[in-house]
Protein backbone atom coordinates (compact mmCIF):
# COMPACT_ATOMS: atom_id res chain seq x y z
CA UNK A 1 0.00 0.00 0.00
CA UNK A 2 1.10 3.17 -0.72
CA UNK A 3 1.94 4.90 2.80
CA UNK A 4 2.73 8.25 1.74
CA UNK A 5 -1.02 8.71 1.77
CA UNK A 6 -2.85 10.10 4.22
CA UNK A 7 -6.37 9.69 3.47
CA UNK A 8 -8.00 12.31 6.47
CA UNK A 9 -5.44 14.74 6.21
CA UNK A 10 -5.99 14.94 2.45
CA UNK A 11 -9.61 15.43 3.14
CA UNK A 12 -9.02 17.58 5.65
CA UNK A 13 -6.45 20.21 3.21
CA UNK A 14 -9.35 19.45 1.00
CA UNK A 15 -12.01 20.94 2.77
CA UNK A 16 -10.02 23.61 3.85
CA UNK A 17 -8.89 24.93 0.07
CA UNK A 18 -12.30 24.48 -0.93
CA UNK A 19 -13.53 26.79 1.83
CA UNK A 20 -17.04 24.91 2.69
CA UNK A 21 -19.20 27.00 4.99
CA UNK A 22 -21.03 24.57 7.32
CA UNK A 23 -24.72 24.99 9.02
CA UNK A 24 -24.30 22.33 11.49
CA UNK A 25 -22.09 21.25 13.85
CA UNK A 26 -19.34 22.48 15.61
CA UNK A 27 -21.31 25.86 16.59
CA UNK A 28 -17.68 27.36 16.24
CA UNK A 29 -18.03 27.05 12.75
CA UNK A 30 -14.35 26.45 11.65
CA UNK A 31 -12.74 29.18 14.34
CA UNK A 32 -15.29 32.10 13.16
CA UNK A 33 -16.84 32.24 16.17
CA UNK A 34 -14.05 31.21 18.71
CA UNK A 35 -13.02 33.80 21.30
CA UNK A 36 -10.23 35.20 20.50
CA UNK A 37 -8.80 34.55 23.82
CA UNK A 38 -8.98 30.74 23.44
CA UNK A 39 -8.05 30.84 20.07
CA UNK A 40 -4.73 32.40 21.24
CA UNK A 41 -3.92 30.02 23.77
CA UNK A 42 -5.66 27.00 21.52
CA UNK A 43 -4.44 28.60 18.07
CA UNK A 44 -6.95 29.11 15.45
CA UNK A 45 -6.34 25.77 13.53
CA UNK A 46 -7.56 24.04 15.95
CA UNK A 47 -10.84 25.31 15.01
CA UNK A 48 -10.18 25.11 11.78
CA UNK A 49 -9.71 21.95 11.60
CA UNK A 50 -12.41 21.07 13.85
CA UNK A 51 -14.44 19.37 10.94
CA UNK A 52 -17.23 16.64 10.77
CA UNK A 53 -16.49 13.46 9.64
CA UNK A 54 -20.17 13.31 7.43
CA UNK A 55 -20.66 16.05 5.06
CA UNK A 56 -17.32 17.44 6.38
CA UNK A 57 -14.48 15.53 5.29
CA UNK A 58 -17.10 13.01 3.08
CA UNK A 59 -20.44 13.51 1.86
CA UNK A 60 -23.28 12.26 3.01
CA UNK A 61 -23.08 8.55 1.36
CA UNK A 62 -19.51 8.36 2.63
CA UNK A 63 -18.49 8.00 -1.11
CA UNK A 64 -15.06 8.47 -0.79
CA UNK A 65 -14.25 6.62 2.20
CA UNK A 66 -12.13 9.11 3.72
CA UNK A 67 -12.06 7.15 7.47
CA UNK A 68 -11.92 3.13 5.70
CA UNK A 69 -8.70 3.93 3.73
CA UNK A 70 -6.83 5.28 6.80
CA UNK A 71 -7.61 2.34 8.82
CA UNK A 72 -6.75 0.30 6.22
CA UNK A 73 -3.55 1.81 5.65
CA UNK A 74 -3.23 1.47 9.55
CA UNK A 75 -3.72 -2.49 9.32
CA UNK A 76 -1.36 -3.10 7.02
CA UNK A 77 1.34 -1.13 8.71
CA UNK A 78 1.05 -2.85 11.40
CA UNK A 79 0.65 -6.20 10.42
CA UNK A 80 -3.23 -6.49 11.52
CA UNK A 81 -6.08 -8.15 9.22
CA UNK A 82 -8.23 -5.16 9.79
CA UNK A 83 -7.91 -1.59 12.27
CA UNK A 84 -10.62 0.78 13.55
CA UNK A 85 -10.00 3.85 14.77
CA UNK A 86 -11.61 5.13 18.36
CA UNK A 87 -11.72 8.64 19.51
CA UNK A 88 -12.31 7.80 23.67
CA UNK A 89 -9.51 6.65 24.57
CA UNK A 90 -8.70 3.24 25.23
CA UNK A 91 -10.60 3.73 28.23
CA UNK A 92 -13.63 3.06 25.85
CA UNK A 93 -11.68 0.52 23.53
CA UNK A 94 -11.36 -2.38 26.12
CA UNK A 95 -14.71 -1.66 26.98
CA UNK A 96 -15.49 -2.25 23.70
CA UNK A 97 -13.45 -5.12 23.36
CA UNK A 98 -14.54 -7.13 26.07
CA UNK A 99 -18.41 -6.40 25.39
CA UNK A 100 -17.22 -8.22 22.01
CA UNK A 101 -16.27 -11.36 23.58
CA UNK A 102 -18.80 -11.88 26.83
CA UNK A 103 -21.72 -10.84 27.47
CA UNK A 104 -23.74 -10.31 30.50
CA UNK A 105 -23.84 -13.44 32.59
CA UNK A 106 -20.90 -14.89 30.96
CA UNK A 107 -17.25 -15.64 31.96
CA UNK A 108 -14.11 -13.88 31.08
CA UNK A 109 -10.52 -13.95 32.46
CA UNK A 110 -9.02 -10.79 33.18
CA UNK A 111 -6.05 -9.87 34.77
CA UNK A 112 -6.34 -8.52 38.44
CA UNK A 113 -3.33 -5.53 37.79
CA UNK A 114 -5.95 -4.07 35.49
CA UNK A 115 -7.00 -0.81 35.06
CA UNK A 116 -10.35 0.90 36.47
CA UNK A 117 -11.22 0.84 33.41
CA UNK A 118 -11.34 -2.61 32.92
CA UNK A 119 -13.57 -3.21 36.12
CA UNK A 120 -15.70 -0.37 34.82
CA UNK A 121 -16.74 -2.68 31.77
CA UNK A 122 -16.99 -5.78 33.83
CA UNK A 123 -19.47 -3.56 35.84
CA UNK A 124 -21.61 -2.29 32.80
CA UNK A 125 -22.21 -5.50 31.02
CA UNK A 126 -22.39 -7.83 33.80
CA UNK A 127 -19.90 -10.37 32.76
CA UNK A 128 -18.79 -12.80 35.85
CA UNK A 129 -14.86 -12.22 36.00
CA UNK A 130 -12.02 -14.82 36.35
CA UNK A 131 -9.49 -12.91 38.45
CA UNK A 132 -6.08 -14.46 37.05
CA UNK A 133 -3.75 -12.68 39.50
CA UNK A 134 -0.23 -10.93 38.20
CA UNK A 135 2.72 -12.22 39.26
CA UNK A 136 4.04 -10.12 42.06
CA UNK A 137 7.46 -8.45 43.01
CA UNK A 138 7.81 -8.45 46.62
CA UNK A 139 11.01 -6.58 46.42
CA UNK A 140 9.70 -3.81 44.07
CA UNK A 141 6.39 -3.95 45.49
CA UNK A 142 5.24 -4.22 41.73
CA UNK A 143 2.99 -6.20 39.68
CA UNK A 144 4.20 -8.05 36.49
CA UNK A 145 1.74 -9.38 33.86
CA UNK A 146 0.56 -13.02 34.83
CA UNK A 147 2.36 -16.02 33.03
CA UNK A 148 0.64 -18.42 30.74
CA UNK A 149 0.35 -21.37 33.08
CA UNK A 150 -2.07 -19.04 35.22
CA UNK A 151 -4.11 -18.34 31.89
CA UNK A 152 -4.13 -22.25 31.29
CA UNK A 153 -5.54 -23.09 34.78
CA UNK A 154 -7.81 -19.81 34.78
CA UNK A 155 -8.94 -21.73 31.47
CA UNK A 156 -9.40 -25.19 32.72
CA UNK A 157 -10.94 -24.27 35.87
CA UNK A 158 -13.64 -22.72 34.02
CA UNK A 159 -13.87 -24.11 30.43
CA UNK A 160 -16.64 -21.86 29.62
CA UNK A 161 -15.12 -18.92 29.92
CA UNK A 162 -15.25 -16.91 26.47
CA UNK A 163 -11.76 -15.72 26.33
CA UNK A 164 -8.92 -13.77 28.18
CA UNK A 165 -7.93 -9.59 28.69
CA UNK A 166 -3.96 -9.31 29.22
CA UNK A 167 -2.74 -5.87 30.16
CA UNK A 168 0.53 -5.55 29.03
CA UNK A 169 3.17 -3.89 28.76
CA UNK A 170 1.81 -2.70 32.31
CA UNK A 171 2.66 1.12 33.59
CA UNK A 172 6.37 -0.08 34.66
CA UNK A 173 6.97 -1.45 31.56
CA UNK A 174 7.11 -4.73 32.32
CA UNK A 175 5.79 -7.48 29.67
CA UNK A 176 4.20 -10.81 29.30
CA UNK A 177 4.61 -13.30 27.40
CA UNK A 178 2.23 -12.82 24.58
CA UNK A 179 2.54 -15.53 22.36
CA UNK A 180 2.51 -18.14 25.02
CA UNK A 181 -0.78 -16.89 26.93
CA UNK A 182 -2.14 -16.30 22.76
CA UNK A 183 -1.36 -20.23 22.60
CA UNK A 184 -2.98 -20.90 26.05
CA UNK A 185 -6.26 -19.30 25.01
CA UNK A 186 -6.27 -20.71 21.26
CA UNK A 187 -6.13 -24.86 22.79
CA UNK A 188 -9.17 -23.93 24.47
CA UNK A 189 -10.62 -22.26 21.14
CA UNK A 190 -11.01 -18.80 22.60
CA UNK A 191 -9.85 -15.21 21.82
CA UNK A 192 -6.98 -13.64 23.70
CA UNK A 193 -7.63 -9.82 23.74
CA UNK A 194 -4.42 -7.37 24.66
CA UNK A 195 -4.85 -4.44 26.20
CA UNK A 196 -1.91 -3.35 24.85
CA UNK A 197 -2.03 0.72 25.75
CA UNK A 198 1.32 1.73 26.54
CA UNK A 199 2.27 -0.18 23.21
CA UNK A 200 1.63 1.91 20.17
CA UNK A 201 5.09 1.68 18.97
CA UNK A 202 5.92 -1.59 18.95
CA UNK A 203 5.67 -2.85 15.93
CA UNK A 204 8.09 -0.41 14.70
CA UNK A 205 11.31 -1.27 15.71
CA UNK A 206 12.84 -5.16 16.75
CA UNK A 207 14.78 -3.99 19.78
CA UNK A 208 11.29 -3.46 21.33
CA UNK A 209 8.81 -5.81 23.25
CA UNK A 210 6.64 -8.05 20.86
CA UNK A 211 3.73 -6.51 19.13
CA UNK A 212 0.29 -8.09 20.20
CA UNK A 213 -0.32 -8.96 16.53
CA UNK A 214 2.88 -10.30 15.96
CA UNK A 215 2.41 -12.57 19.14
CA UNK A 216 -0.87 -14.22 17.82
CA UNK A 217 -3.00 -12.02 20.05
CA UNK A 218 -6.34 -11.96 18.55
CA UNK A 219 -7.46 -8.17 19.39
CA UNK A 220 -5.34 -5.39 20.49
CA UNK A 221 -6.01 -2.22 21.54
CA UNK A 222 -3.33 0.62 21.96
CA UNK A 223 -3.85 4.30 22.99
CA UNK A 224 -1.31 6.04 20.58
CA UNK A 225 -1.53 9.23 22.61
CA UNK A 226 0.92 7.21 25.03
CA UNK A 227 3.87 6.34 23.05
CA UNK A 228 3.29 7.41 19.65
CA UNK A 229 2.37 10.62 18.03
CA UNK A 230 -1.70 11.06 18.09
CA UNK A 231 -2.87 13.82 20.55
CA UNK A 232 -5.10 12.12 23.70
CA UNK A 233 -8.03 9.93 23.36
CA UNK A 234 -6.42 8.33 20.05
CA UNK A 235 -7.52 4.52 20.34
CA UNK A 236 -7.06 1.99 17.91
CA UNK A 237 -8.37 -1.57 17.42
CA UNK A 238 -6.12 -4.28 15.64
CA UNK A 239 -7.74 -7.26 14.54
CA UNK A 240 -6.76 -10.79 13.21
CA UNK A 241 -8.10 -14.14 13.03
CA UNK A 242 -11.92 -15.42 13.48
CA UNK A 243 -12.44 -15.47 16.83
CA UNK A 244 -13.81 -12.01 17.46
CA UNK A 245 -16.50 -11.06 14.75
CA UNK A 246 -15.30 -7.26 13.22
CA UNK A 247 -19.21 -7.21 12.80
CA UNK A 248 -19.93 -7.60 16.51
CA UNK A 249 -16.82 -5.11 17.47
CA UNK A 250 -18.10 -2.35 15.29
CA UNK A 251 -21.46 -3.31 16.87
CA UNK A 252 -20.46 -2.79 20.72
CA UNK A 253 -17.95 0.19 19.44
CA UNK A 254 -21.12 2.17 18.35
CA UNK A 255 -23.27 1.21 21.36
CA UNK A 256 -20.26 2.57 23.84
CA UNK A 257 -18.69 5.05 21.42
CA UNK A 258 -19.33 8.83 20.49
CA UNK A 259 -21.41 9.62 17.82
CA UNK A 260 -19.52 12.48 17.39
CA UNK A 261 -16.12 11.67 16.46
CA UNK A 262 -13.49 13.88 16.74
CA UNK A 263 -11.75 14.56 12.87
CA UNK A 264 -8.70 15.92 14.90
CA UNK A 265 -7.64 12.69 16.37
CA UNK A 266 -8.40 10.99 13.15
CA UNK A 267 -5.98 13.35 11.53
CA UNK A 268 -3.65 12.77 14.18
CA UNK A 269 -3.83 8.96 13.73
CA UNK A 270 -3.42 9.03 9.80
CA UNK A 271 -0.36 11.35 10.21
CA UNK A 272 1.26 9.18 13.07
CA UNK A 273 0.92 6.16 10.54
CA UNK A 274 2.69 7.95 8.15
CA UNK A 275 5.53 8.83 10.05
CA UNK A 276 6.23 5.84 11.40
CA UNK A 277 6.26 3.67 8.65
CA UNK A 278 8.46 6.11 6.70
CA UNK A 279 10.76 7.19 9.83
CA UNK A 280 9.27 5.16 12.61
CA UNK A 281 12.57 2.70 12.75
CA UNK A 282 15.38 5.52 13.12
CA UNK A 283 13.21 7.47 15.16
CA UNK A 284 12.84 5.05 17.91
CA UNK A 285 16.40 4.01 17.56
CA UNK A 286 17.31 7.42 18.64
CA UNK A 287 15.29 6.98 21.40
CA UNK A 288 16.30 3.51 22.49
CA UNK A 289 19.64 4.73 22.49
CA UNK A 290 19.05 8.12 24.64
CA UNK A 291 16.93 5.52 27.19
CA UNK A 292 20.04 3.49 27.55
CA UNK A 293 21.92 6.50 28.32
CA UNK A 294 19.39 8.07 30.56
CA UNK A 295 18.81 4.87 32.49
CA UNK A 296 22.80 4.96 32.51
CA UNK A 297 23.83 8.26 34.31
CA UNK A 298 20.96 7.40 36.64
CA UNK A 299 22.34 4.47 38.00
CA UNK A 300 25.62 6.47 38.91
CA UNK A 301 23.39 8.68 41.09
CA UNK A 302 23.36 7.49 44.97
CA UNK A 303 20.20 6.31 46.94
CA UNK A 304 18.27 5.54 43.53
CA UNK A 305 17.19 1.95 42.05
CA UNK A 306 16.71 1.84 38.28
CA UNK A 307 14.57 -1.21 36.85
CA UNK A 308 16.22 -2.74 33.87
CA UNK A 309 15.91 -6.05 31.84
CA UNK A 310 17.20 -7.76 34.87
CA UNK A 311 13.00 -8.06 35.37
CA UNK A 312 13.56 -10.16 32.96
CA UNK A 313 16.46 -12.42 34.16
CA UNK A 314 15.36 -12.59 37.32
CA UNK A 315 12.34 -14.62 35.63
CA UNK A 316 9.84 -11.69 37.19
CA UNK A 317 8.38 -10.52 32.81
CA UNK A 318 9.21 -12.23 29.91
CA UNK A 319 10.32 -8.73 28.24
CA UNK A 320 11.01 -5.02 29.45
CA UNK A 321 10.30 -1.60 27.19
CA UNK A 322 13.73 -0.15 27.40
CA UNK A 323 11.84 3.31 26.69
CA UNK A 324 10.20 3.15 30.29
CA UNK A 325 12.80 4.73 32.93
CA UNK A 326 11.53 3.33 36.10
CA UNK A 327 13.37 4.47 39.07
CA UNK A 328 12.48 3.67 42.83
CA UNK A 329 13.48 6.38 45.29
CA UNK A 330 12.47 4.96 48.62
CA UNK A 331 16.35 4.62 49.69
CA UNK A 332 16.08 8.71 49.33
CA UNK A 333 13.55 8.30 52.30
CA UNK A 334 10.64 9.25 50.25
CA UNK A 335 8.02 8.24 48.22
CA UNK A 336 7.47 8.64 44.49
CA UNK A 337 4.68 10.35 45.07
CA UNK A 338 6.65 13.18 47.22
CA UNK A 339 9.19 12.99 43.89
CA UNK A 340 7.02 13.88 41.31
CA UNK A 341 5.48 16.81 43.43
CA UNK A 342 9.14 18.08 44.06
CA UNK A 343 10.32 17.72 40.85
CA UNK A 344 7.04 19.42 39.21
CA UNK A 345 7.47 21.97 41.53
CA UNK A 346 11.06 22.72 41.89
CA UNK A 347 12.47 22.24 37.67
CA UNK A 348 8.88 22.36 36.30
CA UNK A 349 9.09 18.21 35.25
CA UNK A 350 6.19 15.67 35.25
CA UNK A 351 6.93 12.40 35.44
CA UNK A 352 5.01 10.10 33.74
CA UNK A 353 3.83 8.05 36.75
CA UNK A 354 4.46 7.49 40.31
CA UNK A 355 3.52 5.88 43.12
CA UNK A 356 4.79 4.40 46.82
CA UNK A 357 8.00 3.17 45.43
CA UNK A 358 9.31 4.84 42.70
CA UNK A 359 8.70 7.19 39.06
CA UNK A 360 8.76 6.75 36.14
CA UNK A 361 9.45 8.94 32.54
CA UNK A 362 8.90 7.68 29.24
CA UNK A 363 11.29 8.32 26.71
CA UNK A 364 9.84 8.83 22.69
CA UNK A 365 10.74 9.64 19.54
CA UNK A 366 9.91 13.45 20.43
CA UNK A 367 12.62 13.26 22.94
CA UNK A 368 16.15 15.34 22.17
CA UNK A 369 19.04 16.24 24.07
CA UNK A 370 17.47 18.81 25.56
CA UNK A 371 14.73 16.89 27.57
CA UNK A 372 17.43 13.78 27.84
CA UNK A 373 19.66 16.35 29.95
CA UNK A 374 16.75 18.05 32.07
CA UNK A 375 15.54 14.69 33.02
CA UNK A 376 19.02 13.84 34.29
CA UNK A 377 19.93 16.73 35.61
CA UNK A 378 16.64 17.14 37.43
CA UNK A 379 16.41 13.67 39.31
CA UNK A 380 20.15 14.54 40.23
CA UNK A 381 18.52 17.95 42.17
CA UNK A 382 16.14 15.61 43.68
CA UNK A 383 18.60 12.99 44.82
CA UNK A 384 20.98 16.05 46.09
CA UNK A 385 17.92 17.72 48.07
CA UNK A 386 16.03 14.29 49.24
CA UNK A 387 16.81 15.65 52.88
CA UNK A 388 14.96 18.64 52.57
CA UNK A 389 11.99 17.22 51.82
CA UNK A 390 9.53 16.55 54.46
CA UNK A 391 8.40 13.03 55.54
CA UNK A 392 5.57 11.48 55.72
CA UNK A 393 3.58 8.91 57.65
CA UNK A 394 4.99 6.13 56.20
CA UNK A 395 2.70 3.79 53.86
CA UNK A 396 1.21 0.21 55.01
CA UNK A 397 2.65 -1.96 51.81
CA UNK A 398 0.84 -5.47 52.83
CA UNK A 399 2.14 -8.41 51.25
CA UNK A 400 1.13 -9.96 48.12
CA UNK A 401 -1.43 -12.18 48.87
CA UNK A 402 -3.13 -9.37 50.70
CA UNK A 403 -4.14 -7.74 47.71
CA UNK A 404 -5.89 -11.05 46.32
CA UNK A 405 -9.31 -9.80 47.27
CA UNK A 406 -12.25 -12.50 47.74
CA UNK A 407 -15.22 -12.28 44.95
CA UNK A 408 -17.99 -12.88 46.83
CA UNK A 409 -20.64 -11.42 44.55
CA UNK A 410 -20.61 -10.08 41.03
CA UNK A 411 -19.09 -6.60 40.80
CA UNK A 412 -22.44 -5.26 38.33
CA UNK A 413 -24.58 -6.68 41.32
CA UNK A 414 -22.72 -5.32 43.76
CA UNK A 415 -22.23 -1.48 42.55
CA UNK A 416 -25.68 -1.20 41.32
CA UNK A 417 -27.40 -2.79 44.11
CA UNK A 418 -28.55 -1.78 47.74
CA UNK A 419 -25.86 0.13 49.20
CA UNK A 420 -24.55 2.14 52.34
CA UNK A 421 -21.90 4.26 53.84
CA UNK A 422 -20.22 2.67 56.89
CA UNK A 423 -17.50 3.93 58.51
CA UNK A 424 -13.92 2.77 58.02
CA UNK A 425 -14.08 0.70 60.84
CA UNK A 426 -17.09 -0.86 60.49
CA UNK A 427 -16.10 -1.71 56.81
CA UNK A 428 -13.85 -4.84 57.22
CA UNK A 429 -15.64 -7.78 56.14
CA UNK A 430 -18.28 -6.33 54.19
CA UNK A 431 -18.38 -6.38 50.40
CA UNK A 432 -17.40 -3.49 48.52
CA UNK A 433 -20.01 -1.64 46.39
CA UNK A 434 -17.41 0.90 44.76
CA UNK A 435 -14.12 0.64 42.88
CA UNK A 436 -11.15 2.28 45.37
CA UNK A 437 -8.37 2.91 42.71
CA UNK A 438 -5.66 4.86 44.58
CA UNK A 439 -4.58 7.31 40.85
CA UNK A 440 -2.11 7.15 38.86
CA UNK A 441 -1.68 4.69 38.13
CA UNK A 442 -5.62 3.67 38.45
CA UNK A 443 -5.56 0.15 39.34
CA UNK A 444 -8.43 -0.74 41.46
CA UNK A 445 -7.20 -1.87 45.16
CA UNK A 446 -10.80 -2.67 45.86
CA UNK A 447 -13.64 -3.50 43.13
CA UNK A 448 -17.09 -3.83 43.74
CA UNK A 449 -17.84 -7.06 45.07
CA UNK A 450 -15.08 -7.92 46.67
CA UNK A 451 -14.52 -8.45 50.70
CA UNK A 452 -13.10 -5.78 52.44
CA UNK A 453 -10.22 -7.31 54.62
CA UNK A 454 -8.35 -5.08 57.68
CA UNK A 455 -4.98 -5.34 55.73
CA UNK A 456 -6.54 -3.93 52.75
CA UNK A 457 -8.44 -0.78 54.59
CA UNK A 458 -4.79 -0.33 56.56
CA UNK A 459 -3.01 0.03 53.78
CA UNK A 460 -5.27 2.30 51.70
CA UNK A 461 -5.77 4.40 54.59
CA UNK A 462 -1.85 4.78 55.59
CA UNK A 463 -1.78 5.56 51.65
CA UNK A 464 -4.25 8.77 52.26
CA UNK A 465 -2.27 9.91 55.28
CA UNK A 466 0.68 9.75 53.00
CA UNK A 467 -0.94 11.82 49.89
CA UNK A 468 -2.57 8.76 47.39
CA UNK A 469 -5.43 10.36 45.55
CA UNK A 470 -8.80 8.42 45.69
CA UNK A 471 -10.90 9.84 43.16
CA UNK A 472 -13.42 6.78 42.12
CA UNK A 473 -14.75 6.40 45.94
CA UNK A 474 -17.39 8.01 47.10
CA UNK A 475 -15.29 9.58 50.57
CA UNK A 476 -11.69 10.02 49.06
CA UNK A 477 -10.80 10.65 52.82
CA UNK A 478 -11.55 6.95 52.99
CA UNK A 479 -13.29 7.96 56.46
CA UNK A 480 -16.13 5.96 54.91
CA UNK A 481 -16.65 3.27 52.37
CA UNK A 482 -19.58 2.48 50.53
CA UNK A 483 -20.59 -1.62 51.09
CA UNK A 484 -23.22 -3.69 50.24
CA UNK A 485 -26.24 -3.47 52.08
CA UNK A 486 -27.12 -6.12 54.62
CA UNK A 487 -30.64 -7.57 54.01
Amino acid sequence: MDHSRVPVLEALQEFRRRGDVAYGPPGHKQGRGTDPRVAEILGMDVFRSDVLSLNGLDDRRQSQGVLEQAQELMADAVGAEQAFFSTCGSSLSVRTAMCSVAGPGEKLLVSRNAHKSVIAAVIINGMEPVWVHPKFDAERHMAHPPEADDVRNGLREHPDAKGMLLITPTDWGTCADVRAVADACHASDVPLIVDEAWGAHLPFHDGLPVWGMNADADLVVTSVHKMGGAIEQSSVFHLQHDRVSPTVLKQREDLLGTTSASTLIYAALDGWRRQMVEQGHDLLDAALHRAERVRARLRELPGLKVMGGEVVEEDLAAEFDPLKIVVDVRDLGISGMQAAEWLRANCHIDVGGSDTCRISASITHADDEETEKLLVESVRSLVERADSIERRPAVHLPEPGVLEAEQAVLPRDAFFGPAEQVPAERAVGRIAAETISPYPPGVPVVAPGEVITAAVLDYLRSGVAHGFLIPDAADSSLETLRVVARP
